[in-house]
Order: C-alpha cells, then sequence, then structure tokens
C-alpha cells in the first residue's frame, strides 16, 4: 500500500527524519489559524492516490494572501478523476541543493538496495538514463541493521555530513515498517538543515496487519473496476498502456518504456491462469484511460495460455493499436490467431516497447 504524502511524513518525523511544517487540511477555512506558522510562503499539494499530481495542477504556490482561495481552487478540482478531500499545506522551503535517496528490494540479491544521487527532484528513471554516473548504490548485508560508515560516506560523497544520518534513518525505517520502497525525492539541503521536501512509502500488504494499518482509499472509476476482476492496477500518467502477468514482468516492462524515453499509462497485473474473458476486461479496461495510445501486452504462458490470450485480445475489439510479445504454453496457436487478425507480434519485450514508445512518440 502506498501512503499518501502527509502519512509518509508523518513516518518519516517518528524516525527523526526532518520534514517541512506543515498542516492536513479537510476545508479551505481551515487554514487560516495556520497561516502565522506557515509563514509567506506556501506550497498546497492536493493528497490523492494517483501519479502525476504536479502535471495535474494538484500542487498550488500560494502565500498568505492568496492562500485560502489557492486551497478553495485546489479542493474544486478534480484530479485524475479523484476528488481533492485533503490538501497538505507546507512553508516552502529555500532550498540550496537537492538530492534523490531511496531504499528498495535487489530482487536478484534478495537484500535492501540503497540508492542516492546528487541529481534530485527528478525520477530516478530520467537520471539513470540520461547521467548514470551521478547514481551510486549500496546493497545492505542479512541481518543489518544499520548501514556501516563506510558505505554512508559512499553513498553520500560530498554531499553535507546531515545527510548520512538521514540515509541511516531511511534505513532503519524501511526494515521496521516492512516497505518496499522509501524515497525522499527531493532530499534538500536549506539555510536551516537537510529536510524530506516530498516522500514515497509503500508498505508491503501482507504486513498491513501487522503494522497496524487500515487500506482505506478512494479509488477511481477504472480502479474499482479493476478491484472487481481482480486485476493488480495502478493509475500513471503516460501514453502506453501495459498489460502483464506477474509483478516482475510488468514492473520491467515499466522500467524498459521509461528507458526507451516512453511514459506507462499504467500497471496492469492479469495474475497467472487467465482466461480469454479476464484478458478481454483487461483490455478494455486499459483502452478506457484516455491519455493510451497504444498498448502493450506481454505475457508469457505456463499456466496461462497464450491462444486464451488471443482470444482475449481479439474479443476486447478495441480502436487502439495493440502490440504483442506471447511466449510458452500454446503459443503457436496464439499467434496463428492474432497473426491471422492483423494484430502485430514481436518476438521479445525490448522490441515490443521500442515500438511502443515509436507509435506513443
Amino acid at each position: 500500500m502506498k501512503l499518501r504524502e502527509y502519512e509518509a511524513k508523518k513516518v518519516l518525523r517518528e524516525a527523526g527524519i526532518p520534514v517541512p511544517s506543515g498542516v492536513l487540511i479537510r476545508q479551505a477555512e481551515e487554514l487560516s489559524s495556520h497561516l502565522d506558522a506557515l509563514g509567506d510562503a506556501i506550497v498546497l499539494k492536493a493528497q490523492v492516490d494517483v501519479g502525476g499530481r504536479g502535471k495535474a495542477g494538484g500542487i498550488l504556490m500560494a502565500d498568505r494572501v492568496t492562500a485560502l482561495a489557492k486551497a478553495r481552487e485546489l479542493f474544486s478540482k478534480q484530479i485524475r478523476g479523484l476528488p481533492v478531500k485533503e490538501i497538505l499545506a507546507e512553508q516552502k522551503l529555500a532550498i540550496q541543493k537537492e538530492y534523490y535517496l531511496s531504499i528498495t528490494v535487489d530482487r536478484s540479491a534478495k537484500q535492501p538496495l540503497v540508492l542516492f544521487s546528487d541529481a534530485g527532484g527528478v525520477e530516478i528513471e530520467t537520471t539513470a538514463k540520461e547521467n548514470p554516473g551521478a547514481i551510486r548504490k549500496a546493497v545492505a548485508l542479512p541481518l543489518m541493521r544499520d548501514l556501516p560508515p563506510f558505505m554512508l560516506r559512499e553513498l553520500a560523497g560530498k554531499a553535507p555530513k546531515e545527510v548520512m544520518p538521514v540515509i541511516n534513518k531511511l534505513y532503519r525505517l524501511f526494515l521496521e515498517k516492512d516497505a518496499l520502497l522509501a524515497e525522499i525525492n527531493p532530499l534538500v539541503v536549506t539555510p536551516d538543515g537537510v529536510f524530506a521536501a516530498d516522500a514515497k512509502i509503500i508498505i508491503d500488504d501482507n504486513a498491513l496487519a501487522r503494522q497496524g494499518i487500515t487500506v482505506n482509499r478512494d479509488l477511481s472509476e477504472r480502479e474499482r473496476e479493476a478491484e472487481k476482476h481482480g486485476f493488480s492496477y495502478v493509475e500513471l500518467d503516460g501514453t502506453i498502456g501495459v498489460i502483464g502477468n506477474g509483478a516482475g514482468l510488468t514492473m520491467s516492462t515499466l522500467d524498459l518504456i521509461e528507458y526507451y524515453g516512453g511514459k506507462a499509462a499504467n500497471f496492469l497485473d492479469v495474475g497467472g491462469g487467465a482466461e480469454s474473458d479476464r484478458v478481454m476486461n483487461a483490455v478494455r479496461l486499459v483502452a478506457g484511460v484516455p491519455s493510451v495510445k497504444v498498448i502493450v501486452v506481454n505475457l508469457l504462458g505456463g499456466i496461462t495460455k497464450c491462444d486464451e490470450v488471443a482470444k482475449g485480445i481479439i474479443a476486447a475489439g478495441i480502436s487502439q493499436r495493440v502490440i504483442v510479445r506471447l511466449a510458452g504454453t500454446n503459443e503457436a496457436e496464439g499467434r496463428r490467431l492474432l497473426s491471422e487478425k492483423g494484430y502485430e507480434m514481436l518476438d521479445t519485450m525490448d522490441l515490443v516497447v521500442k515500438k511502443a514508445v515509436e507509435v506513443a512518440a
């Protein structure tokens, strides 16, 4: 479960990581009593469970005079189909330098992976493509409860000394909260110290009970539809629809799209053993995203049969272009069915993604 920004920052604050002064409001008028504390420069951030919040108008700058009007404006909006019910109002920071810090799971090493970059404030995928040398990595050793000083020094590089304790505190938080991702982007240096200006924390759904977290989220219409069909589905802000089977394969497809300069519109894992009706519903769901120009279907046949996948794609009857990669059980029959209907099939994930990025451009 992805925590909202204010929830993530509460967790950071409890872990001893500085965050900007702020207040959560549910009505614009609540802001009046906090203006003195927030100061002359204020940032208003809609707390909605969608990506691309800033591009969709979900973050507004204000001052004491305009803050109430801006808050009313933000409450009146819908961000990618979701109403704004909560706003995080924060003191705007005087930023001198931005860094990127995240901790996730290295699936190969089966250990936490710490990433740190001097290029903060941008997506790490962009940095990895344009300036890979700017990212420093470290894999934590088994049962390591704290990162050793040499590792902290190597990660932080020439960053101020105050950054190293933040790296270690985020690592501890990652372990203690059963997180799949703990990200601060940007981690900023100001005249008053180091602060987590924005944060993203994803808790393992299987650990929610142990963490005492109750899931209570507003879902978009498509998210409700996905939940009804039992799909693992996340809305993003790109133009390339993605359907895969298995979280790892689907995430790899998203990463490759980013690598080749595209933007995924969603994450959709149909799961194993998907029959034609299930695939049809998945394709129609993704095709219903207004921004989608092309759909990538990347499925490996094991208990999922490629001919069933093909039947589902054909039955969906959508207008958008669909580019398919099928491999595994009943692959030849699946390819035959799609070929007869004129669908484009490519042999590798790399080729499929390159073609989709080209079409979406």
